[in-house]
């Protein structure tokens, strides 16, 4: 039998004693505790990967609201960026420092109220975009309240095509809402006949983006998408109905609200897919959840109360199998979730932690005299400062989770 060499057996004797040193370094590494197995600022995915499955051990989207008096506002009535009607220190609304004193805590773990100073040193350079209804507009007059804390040289900013929006010197970003309440395109066609009871459609092609954001897919950094409050008959009555267009056509047979959603939803999908570039951080907001009470908007739906809904009380308003005047918003969050499945758009889910607030909308506070007897209570827009606060820590910190190093 041939006997191994003298330099076969020193390698072996090399790679043994190397193969013992690394195991003795490995195994002298600690552990990470549980806390540290998950941090978005050590651990970071694929920037257009979902916050619904890297947030295993901490959801931010679910939790309860904690009553803490040392909670406050960043900001308050004289912020310039204000909208009137949302402006409810303005407008004396009642509570006010009762609504604002609740804190949303997630559950097992923490959430910090944004550092306007350290986020738009982050986000310095970039541009962040809002694009859908009213609901976003919202969203976006808190963010730039919160934001001028950073900067009170921050400017009012108008741009063609923009709804509103606000320029920060200091740091040169740009924060601005495209109001495009259905996304698509869709015009107001009056009847050229008599049209079984008809005043008209309003014609909406299915398969073209609105002009109102169609040009700024290049612009921003940052996108935050919504649609749905416009999707009803409590926006387009029988006699002023939606008729779905594809391809410069009408879709035959007629769809209803719902089809002509989905429809909607898979065209803008793809289209954003298409057209935004893969560097932007993508978001779908879902739905604001209306908190109207014995009755519509306009029959005399209220919502005067005092403290948030209890868990319990969610159903009952929100189920659709408990047929609920509130039960749209997660009917249409099935829809947009469905539709949503596989992009690369992340999922904004802030309608539970705004299903308990009952208690933050303006209500009968409107600031205009006869406001209420013409349009009923504001049950749907939310008090500023207030819930939309919660949203921009959550936003604020998911964007920086994408963007810091």
């Amino acid at each position: 039998m041939k006997m191994p060499s003298n330099n076969s057996i020193k390698l072996c004797t090399f790679l043994l004693i190397s193969s013992l040193i690394l195991l003795h370094i490995y195994s002298s590494i600690p552990s990470p505790s549980p806390s540290e197995q998950f941090s978005p600022s050590q651990s970071k995915p694929h920037k257009n990967s979902r916050f619904s499955s890297i947030y295993n051990h901490c959801n931010l989207f679910k939790g309860h609201w904690v009553f803490d008096p040392n909670h406050k506002s960043l900001y308050d009535e004289s912020c310039p960026f204000h909208r009137n009607a949302w402006n409810c220190l303005k407008n004396k609304r009642e509570k006010m420092g009762t609504i604002n004193s609740w804190k949303w805590e997630p559950e097992n773990c923490s959430l910090n109220q944004i550092d306007p100073f350290r986020f738009l040193g982050i986000m310095r350079n970039k541009n962040i975009g809002f694009v859908g209804d009213s609901l976003n507009e919202n969203f976006l007059v808190s963010f730039l309240c919160v934001l001028r804390v950073a900067d009170i040289g921050a400017k009012k900013w108008k741009k063609k095509g923009s709804w509103r929006g606000a320029y920060f010197p200091k740091y040169n970003v740009t924060v601005a809402y495209h109001r495009a309440v259905l996304l698509v395109k869709y015009q107001w066609q009056p009847k050229q006949s008599d049209q079984d009871g008809l005043k008209g459609i309003y014609r909406v092609d299915v398969d073209i983006p609105a002009d109102d954001w169609v040009q700024i897919t290049k612009f921003y950094d940052v996108l935050v998408f919504n649609t749905g409050h416009w999707w009803g008959p409590h926006k387009f009555p029988k006699e002023k109905p939606l008729v779905f267009y594809q391809n410069g056509k009408p879709i035959l047979p007629a769809l209803d609200f719902f089809d002509g959603l989905r429809i909607v939803l898979k065209n803008m999908i793809s289209y954003i897919e298409k057209e935004v570039p893969s560097t932007t951080i993508k978001f779908w907001r879902l739905q604001s959840p209306r908190h109207f009470f014995g009755g519509e908007w306009n029959q005399n739906g209220s919502c005067l109360f005092d403290e948030p809904l209890q868990d319990t009380q969610l159903d009952l308003w929100f189920d659709p199998v408990n047929n609920g005047v509130n039960k749209e918003a997660r009917e249409l969050n099935q829809e947009i979730e469905k539709a949503l499945q596989g992009s690369d758009i992340q999922i904004l889910e802030l309608s539970h932690l705004s299903e308990y607030r009952a208690d933050a909308h303006p209500g009968i506070w409107l600031g205009k005299k006869d406001a209420v007897s013409i349009w009923g209570q504001d049950c749907m827009h939310w008090c500023l400062p207030g819930v939309p606060d919660t949203w921009v820590d959550i936003l604020s910190e998911l964007i920086r989770y994408n963007f810091e190093d």
